[in-house]
């Protein structure tokens, strides 16, 4: 359904560290630079050219700004890689947004936690099942 998610950042560099952290112990790998467009990276499943998690300085050259009601969440492989992300997004400059644990609410077997990214991005991490 989706070819990209996009998020701006003014420090790529710092962006790639934090994400880096989070989303390769979930089994996503970096990819190249943005090409054809300003500074950026993204990560992807192994093997895949498509979807992608991009991270890049805006188009128009303004300062990004995270969306108020916007979210990307991030499925995981188990309740302790929702666990191991959380923390490497806090030891990265994330900030906490709703610590692991269960959320029956959603689901019996939901199980998640959310942050926000260095530039003010929220993230969503969330096994089910198991």
């Amino acid at each position: 359904m989706f070819s990209h998610v996009m998020v701006g950042a003014r420090d790529v560099e710092a962006m790639a560290r934090f994400y880096d952290a989070v989303l390769i112990p979930l089994g996503l790998e970096r990819g190249p630079d943005s090409a054809g467009g300003p500074r950026g990276v993204c990560w992807r499943a192994p093997g895949q050219r498509h979807p992608t998690f991009d991270v890049q300085e805006p188009f128009d050259g303004r300062p990004p700004s995270p969306g108020n009601g916007c979210m990307v969440a991030f499925m995981a492989p188990s309740r302790e890689a929702v666990d191991a992300a959380h923390a490497a997004a806090l030891a990265h400059g994330g900030t906490d947004e709703g610590a692991p644990g269960p959320r029956p609410r959603y689901a019996p077997d939901y199980y998640g936690a959310y942050m926000r990214d260095p530039e003010g991005n929220k993230l969503h991490v969330v096994h089910r099942g198991g």
